[in-house]
């Protein structure tokens, strides 16, 4: 992968440990996964494809959706193109509930960030070596410009109030960087739907 995909998974990070977990959400775009998986059930006239994407209690629902989309996509392309996108919105719309996420509406086609781009990627290749030591090298630059800003703005802190506030500014932000991150490799993604502790308020 060259330099300015590591570099935008770099900014994938920093947005994913300022803001919560949504950032990283691309299961509800048109090219996501949950949306390939609901055409092809579309296309096989077979709702199994999708049922993974939901908990079981919600499967009945997704199959009586899929029987109704089925059934008015007979009747014209205009009316299949409507039946679809009210499958794909609803689908979605479940499965993120099931992640006790919200739902904005279905993103445009390309709408997933690179860090994720590249976790697909992986996938596909059946590796996941490339993209833990690119994540590593991202990871790690970030620490150090971060480490980098906030001890050079500490041997100023006490010269002025305005200098203090700086000070705590870069201290914040590197702070929270290296705590998000050390929650998520140690205690996973699930752990940053917590409310914010007393670091965070």
């Amino acid at each position: 992968m060259q330099l300015q995909n590591i570099r935008n998974i770099l900014i994938t990070m920093t947005t994913f440990v300022i803001f919560p977990i949504t950032a990283w959400a691309h299961c509800d775009s048109l090219d996501g996964p949950v949306v390939q998986d609901a055409r092809i059930a579309l296309q096989k006239e077979d709702p199994t494809p999708v049922l993974k994407w939901v908990k079981a209690e919600d499967e009945s629902e997704i199959r009586d959706i899929f029987k109704q989309t089925i059934a008015v996509r007979g009747k014209g392309v205009d009316a299949q193109t409507l039946a679809d996108r009210y499958f794909f919105e609803t689908l979605v719309r479940i499965h993120r509930a099931g992640e006790d996420e919200g739902f904005t509406g279905l993103k445009p086609a390309s709408h997933v960030d690179a860090g994720i781009v590249a976790a697909d990627h992986a996938l596909q290749l059946g590796s996941a070596r490339q993209l833990a030591q690119q994540l590593s090298l991202a990871v790690a630059e970030g620490i150090q410009k971060r480490f980098a800003v906030v001890a050079e703005r500490k041997k100023q802190a006490a010269e002025s109030v305005q200098a203090g506030r700086e000070y705590v500014e870069a201290y914040v932000d590197y702070i929270h960087f290296v705590e998000r991150v050390n929650q998520l490799t140690s205690q996973g993604v699930s752990h940053l739907h917590a409310k914010p502790d007393r670091h965070e308020e």
